[in-house]
């Protein structure tokens, strides 16, 4: 590659700051995209976390006045929704590697429109369905920090080549906790928005009904902020106009302190009752600083009804397998062995869902939102840790045998009914929910939520600290994240490994 310097260099700044570099002449862009392509030889043959490589397409339209935020700015798309036209999305499934989008996703055409170089997209499990990223048809992203572990999922790609240096902020989306799960696994920066905030379309509605948004991975606050000021906003086909939004834009807000805040800080969850001792570590780390910083912590109990949330959150991720397979066969002719077992049986317990099932499921939000809205008119933020334990080994969720075996039999019968009352369920809420048991309640409800990059386990893995906001809290929510930036900075923490 080019030398260690230019590449320390090329590191040493966030987005913003090399679009800053592009416009006042100190770099070229193909430079940048050269030191960006440089690093991902170097790094990704170990990582694995750029599944495909895209031909970077051309922004649409003459320049805008005072250029485009981030003009000339190496950028990587996620595997999953987030079309180009003409380039295959997979969503880390083999029945989709090869059917080509039809048409470009708004998100993308907007981040392609503010300059941004695409040059690659990165792997995620198959249709988004895991905390981790190991589908396979492309095999398991590693983890920059150490190899050996998940970088988290569904983002995992992106969290991994940012932080290992490939790009300074990459294309992330978030149904369950697929951005704040992977920023919190990498040492990174996530925020998953508040509903309608950001746009979907043309091709898809709101996935997961609405529960889900794009977004990114970072390694600065303020290059979220400006990414935020970039992709939000509704267009004619969105379902919702954003409220809330500041005046002067996500990136200006960053420039004020946050308030004095009131935090309830909890780490209860009836799906793991015992999270590890680093995720309570986090929580009390950054419990610390925000006393040191003027804010108000106090210990909560949970403020929902975690059991049920996770009911609903599955009864509906259930559902939506079964819809993402039967749509991903009708786009490519294949036959059900064309996805993987896990998402089989997800599939079939979808399909063996009843209507007044679904719909129970969907309506129960509303008492999820009125349940944590209470909590929000006593505290202006929840503190949770992002995940419940470091970031665990990979393969560590593959099945035992005896499950393998069971789920093989039920499937070839059809006993999609049957599989509900099968340890197999209980294998798929432990390696879906049980590691990451704080995120659902965002998305939801709806309401914003970050993972800042506070803590480091001994070993060196990294564990964030979730922040949940009430609905358009977002710039509040980056205020604080800056305020944490500012007091304990994690920009030149990197892993060494890579």
């Amino acid at each position: 590659m080019t030398s260690t310097q230019d590449f320390q260099d090329y590191r040493s700044r966030d987005a913003v700051g090399l679009a800053e570099m592009v416009r006042a002449g100190e770099i070229k862009r193909e430079e940048l995209l050269g030191l960006a392509r440089a690093r991902a030889a170097e790094v990704n043959p170990r990582l694995n976390a750029i599944v495909r490589d895209v031909e970077p397409p051309q922004a649409s339209g003459p320049e805008p006045e005072g250029g485009r935020p981030f003009d000339g700015v190496p950028f990587l798309l996620k595997d999953l929704h987030q079309d180009l036209a003409g380039v295959p999305t997979s969503g880390g499934s083999r029945s989709l590697r090869d059917v080509p989008a039809a048409e470009t996703a708004e998100v993308v055409k907007r981040w392609i429109d503010s300059g941004l170089v695409v040059f690659g997209k990165t792997n995620s499990p198959e249709f988004g369905a895991k905390g981790i990223t190991e589908p396979h048809v492309f095999g398991p992203t590693r983890n920059p920090w150490n190899t050996d572990h998940t970088p988290g999922g569904s983002s995992g790609g992106s969290a991994a080549a940012v932080a290992a240096g490939i790009v300074p902020c990459a294309a992330a989306s978030d149904g369950g906790g697929s951005i704040r799960i992977p920023a919190s696994a990498c040492g990174l920066f996530g925020l998953k928005v508040s509903r309608g905030v950001i746009p979907f379309g043309p091709s898809h509605g709101e996935p997961l009904g609405g529960t889900a948004t794009d977004g990114v991975v970072s390694r600065s606050v303020r290059d979220t902020a400006a990414m935020l000021d970039v992709l939000s906003g509704s267009t004619s086909v969105s379902a919702y106009l954003p409220g809330g939004l500041p005046g002067e834009g996500f990136a200006a807000a960053l420039a004020e302190e946050p308030r004095r805040l009131r935090i309830g800080m909890s780490w209860q969850s009836s799906i793991n009752p015992d999270p590890h001792p680093e995720a309570r570590a986090a929580v009390q780390h950054a419990a610390a600083l925000l006393t040191e910083l003027g804010h108000e912590v106090v210990e909560v109990p949970v403020p929902v009804d975690d059991a049920r949330l996770a009911q609903d959150f599955l009864t509906s991720w259930f559902v939506h397998c079964a819809v993402s397979v039967a749509e991903a066969r009708e786009l490519s002719g294949l036959g059900e062995d064309a996805f993987e077992p896990d998402t089989r049986v997800m599939a079939a317990l979808g399909r063996a869902t009843s209507a007044t099932d679904y719909v129970r499921a969907v309506e129960g939000r509303h008492e999820h939102v009125r349940r944590l809205a209470a909590f929000h008119e006593e505290y202006d933020l929840l503190l949770t840790p992002t995940t419940a334990t470091p970031p665990p080994r990979i393969g560590a969720f593959d099945l035992p045998a005896r499950i393998e075996r069971l789920q093989r039999v039920l499937l070839k019968a059809r006993a999609g009914s049957i599989l509900r009352f099968t340890p197999i369920v209980d294998q798929l809420i432990s390696e879906n929910l049980g590691w990451v048991p704080y995120t659902q309640l965002a998305n939801l409800t709806g309401r914003p939520a970050t993972s800042v990059p506070l803590h480091w386990t001994p070993d060196g893995l990294p564990i964030g600290a979730q922040f949940v906001g009430p609905l358009g809290s977002d710039a509040l929510l980056l205020q604080l994240a800056g305020q944490l930036e500012r007091a304990a900075p994690w920009w030149d923490r990197v892993p060494q490994g890579v």
